[in-house]
């Protein structure tokens, strides 16, 4: 391979050894001494990949052309829309460990949470070990009543509209809509409600919404350049009919609530379709549960000034409150107003419970400044609860927790790499990490949910 001009390098072909996974569904293969992130492989197989990427100085990126040596985990893929017998550019994206059996993706999983902890973290060998389960090393848990291929779970889908109207996911790092006609991860009435086959010419992308009542919506959402008028879909094609409106203008508008219920348990929660709510048709029972258990009660104060950061609808203060029960005290901080006040709802039987509409670094750094010295002492009794985007909570707001010296710090975690470096920042405050557990969420992606428990 000639060596002079990177960009030559781009579309050719080579033989590459898979040796590892890495975080964000890719695996790692080397090139004359050059790491290569790949898809669509995994570890111990042989495979004819065309570099598509040169442009960074420390690795490349291909993309797998044909799998000349398989490993004994690969099964055909559980959506043909994203196989391996497609060219590259027309996988569909969203599934991206569906080639891998199922017990296999945990364990990669698991390798990937291990790896994150060592590297980002800087957890020892001995902390790695005992963190999980009765003091054993994490496993990643498959949810309770999951199919045995692990599709047929999702209860939310996003489908971008590319200039033709039609509907498909994105190929994955790229802008180009790939059509589909099926959605295997996708509950059944999910699918039952998308519209396949229908154009939507000038929506950016259309949500199918499905929720555990047996509803099913179809939100359609409008480029921000069209011009005002009305955007509507029914979703009668549950058990429920639901009409959604949405009036986009430039700029465009934020749309009208798309009010629903969700239930966990015996408990209702109402929010919106739009709004963030666990994408599993188990992963708001499984999280009410685990973070249950992640809580240490001999810590648990119900009169501290406890809080629920990031908390949406109130679904993990509502937790809290069913455990330890009326006498809770929580403050709720969402920066979506929208699902604050659904969480004022959700959460109203408990008197000392509120929802405040803030952005949560903005708020914490606040508390921490201006505190009185009896709010502090609330504050130290607390527990402090917090599930960030992918992102994670980040340097800021980890300082501005951990000045205030909580308790314990409860951390769900949807990225593990965003996770163990939130790790190292509550460590440079005391904090340690006392159990992690690690929930398939996603099977078929490399996504995994975490729950971890921090004490001084």
């Amino acid at each position: 391979m000639p060596q002079n001009d990177e960009g030559d390098l781009a579309q050719h072909e080579v033989e590459l050894d898979i040796t590892n996974v890495a975080h964000g569904g890719v695996f790692v293969a080397r090139h004359e001494g050059r790491v290569v992130f790949v898809p669509d492989t995994m570890p111990g197989e042989r495979v004819r990949a065309r570099i598509g990427d040169t442009r960074h100085a420390s690795f490349w990126r291909g993309e797998v052309v044909e799998v000349l040596e398989a490993a004994p985990e690969r099964q055909e893929h559980v959506w043909e829309a994203a196989g391996i017998e497609r060219p590259p550019a027309q996988r569909a994206g969203g599934a991206e460990f569906g080639h891998i059996r199922l017990e296999h993706q945990r364990e990669l999983k698991r390798r990937v949470i291990e790896d994150a902890l060592t590297r980002t973290a800087k957890l020892s060998p001995d902390a790695i070990a005992t963190a999980g389960v009765g003091g054993g090393r994490v496993t990643v848990e498959p949810v309770a009543g999951e199919t045995g291929d692990g599709t047929g779970w999702r209860t939310r889908v996003r489908l971008q509209v590319d200039r033709q109207g039609r509907l498909g996911p994105f190929a994955p790092r790229s802008h180009t809509v790939i059509p589909v006609d099926d959605l295997p991860l996708a509950t059944a009435l999910v699918q039952e409600a998308t519209p396949f086959g229908q154009l939507f010419p000038g929506a950016e992308s259309v949500d199918v919404v499905a929720t555990g009542l047996g509803t099913s919506h179809v939100l359609i959402n409008d480029a921000p350049d069209r011009p005002s008028g009305n955007r509507s879909a029914t979703g009668d094609r549950g058990r429920g009919r639901n009409r959604a409106s949405v009036r986009p203008s430039r700029p465009r508008s934020r749309p009208q609530p798309v009010p629903i219920r969700e239930r966990v348990g015996d408990r209702e929660f109402r929010l919106d379709a739009r709004g963030f709510w666990q994408v599993h048709r188990a992963a708001a029972q499984t999280l009410t549960e685990a973070v249950q258990s992640a809580v240490d009660e001999a810590l648990f104060d119900p009169r501290a000034a406890n809080l629920d950061l990031y908390g949406g609808v109130g679904l993990l203060a509502a937790t809290l409150g069913d455990r330890f029960g009326s006498t809770l005290r929580i403050t709720s901080v969402e920066s979506s107003e929208t699902a604050t006040d659904d969480a004022a709802e959700n959460l109203a039987e408990w008197v000392g419970a509120s929802a405040i509409t803030d952005r949560v670094e903005r708020y914490i750094t606040r508390a921490a400044a201006d505190a009185s010295a009896a709010e502090r002492a609330r504050l130290r009794a607390a527990t402090v609860v917090l599930d960030p985007p992918r992102s994670g909570a980040g340097r800021e707001v980890v300082d501005a927790i951990s000045s205030l010296t909580p308790a314990q710090v409860v951390y769900v975690a949807c990225d593990p790499v965003a996770l163990a470096r939130d790790l190292a920042f509550f460590a440079g405050h005391g904090y340690e990490l006392r159990g992690l557990r690690a929930f398939d969420l996603f099977p078929n992606t490399h996504h995994v949910e975490a729950v971890a428990t921090l004490t001084r």
